[in-house]
């Protein structure tokens, strides 16, 4: 009886030093994170510039939140001699330092586009407007001078009639930061 009595302590000693040792390196690396931080523009507005299987040019503006955090709204657009649609879109991104003035980031986020599309037989339903879920990640330069410039990729799946499916859009951001 007393060496199983014996045994409990000793384990559950163990697994009360285990829980403290995580604890602390918890804490440890959530407090040396912010030694790391790199302050980002308080604002950035510019022109993300996209590929063929996004909306092409986009309006981006950018808000910092923190050191390490900021959102980002981007207003698209495209316009053809058979279709037009328009985006909006909300993301919430978290920023680190690679080097110097060079960053990565990270976010998620979402928006809804709408579609018109000219030239569809009698009775087709030619409008459209859907909701969409995106991620990105991508790098950044800020200069010395108040440009930033970017190149990221962003999935993003889309929920509508039209838009149903995976689109992955690559784009090269160009903004002024104030």
């Amino acid at each position: 009886m007393k060496t199983s009595f014996m045994k409990y302590q000793t384990e559950r000693h163990q697994k009360s030093r285990s829980l403290k040792f995580y604890l602390i390196l918890i804490a440890v690396l959530v407090f040396s994170s912010g030694l790391y931080a790199q302050r980002i523009s308080n604002n950035a507005i510019g022109l993300r510039l996209g590929d063929s299987d996004g909306f092409g040019a986009e309006i981006s503006y950018q808000r910092a939140l923190s050191d390490i955090t900021r959102l980002e709204f981007g207003l698209g657009w495209r316009d053809g001699n058979n279709y037009s649609a328009i985006r909006a879109i909300g993301l919430y991104q978290w920023v680190w330092e690679l080097d110097g003035n060079f960053h990565w980031y990270a976010g998620v986020g979402g928006g809804f586009a709408s579609y018109s599309i000219d030239n569809l037989p009698p009775g087709s339903d030619d409008t459209d407007t859907a909701l969409l879920a995106a991620g990105d990640i991508g790098i950044e330069y800020n200069f010395e001078i108040p440009l930033l410039i970017s190149l990221d990729f962003r999935p993003e799946i889309g929920f509508g009639d039209f838009n149903d499916d995976i689109d992955f859009d690559i784009a090269l951001g160009l903004r002024y930061q104030f």
